[in-house]
């Protein structure tokens, strides 16, 4: 057993969550935990994480800042990886957390995606989420970016320590959205933020929903409020997707 619990925030993920239940199966070596915190779906998410083995804590109301808080509540493991239910990890995922972990500069760490779909990985989105996690902090927060901070987001199966997470007031519950970069800046004080050189694939489905470069405008949109402080109805500007 490792010191690693995934926490899996959910609201109607049932068309993903089978891929993600093989992924996980296929850890080696496995988590200590997996806890799929759920928002109130109506789907048959529910029944199918019961179904799969995981832990289901039932949440309400939801949103993913709240949900996730909860999962690093009831996590028993020292290390917490946050993982969107159409984010697959590499097999030594586990493995390559608690190493990245054991640096004690390091306040939080996430993976490298590629937003991919059944026709192929969608390049440029994933190259302009690779660089914006070095211009975001660059132009908005230098001091920051000089110490070795980087913005990272869901999509990056985020990890950290959970008890600098519970020190630094978890996630902001009062946000829609971008509560993933809010916490690097918050965690900032315990360490570097890193992005490590190792792949985990992500659903393109916001793109094809969207389209490429209407999909990346949302995103710099939204990105663009949240560092200016115009944190108010975020998630307006970002609808959901399932």
């Amino acid at each position: 057993m490792s010191g690693v619990a995934i926490v899996i925030p959910t609201l109607n993920e049932a068309a993903a969550l089978p891929r993600l239940l093989r992924n996980l199966r296929a850890l080696v070596p496995p988590p200590a935990e997996i806890l799929l915190v759920d928002g109130g779906s109506a789907d048959a998410t529910v029944q199918i994480a019961e179904e799969g083995g995981l832990r289901v804590i039932p949440h309400h109301p939801p949103g993913r800042a709240t949900q996730i808080n909860r999962g690093v509540e009831e996590a028993g493991s020292p290390i917490i990886c946050v993982l969107h239910a159409d984010t697959l990890l590499p097999g030594d995922a586990v493995a390559v957390i608690a190493r990245t972990m054991g640096d004690p500069a390091v306040a939080l760490a996430g993976f490298t995606p590629l937003i991919s779909g059944p026709d192929g990985v969608r390049w440029v989105t994933s190259f302009h989420n690779w660089i914006k996690t070095w211009y975001a902090p660059l132009l908005m927060r230098p001091h920051l970016f000089a110490r070795g901070v980087r913005l990272l987001f869901g999509d990056h199966a985020m990890f950290f320590r959970r008890a600098e997470f519970l020190a630094a007031g978890g996630c902001d519950t009062g946000m829609e959205v971008m509560e993933d970069a809010d916490l690097c800046i918050r965690l900032a004080r315990f360490g570097r933020v890193r992005l490590i050189n190792r792949i985990v694939h992500t659903s393109d489905r916001r793109i094809a929903e969207w389209g490429e470069l209407k999909a990346n405008w949302i995103y710099l949109k939204v990105g663009l409020r949240w560092a200016l402080g115009r944190r108010k109805d975020l998630g307006r500007h970002y609808p959901d997707v399932r």
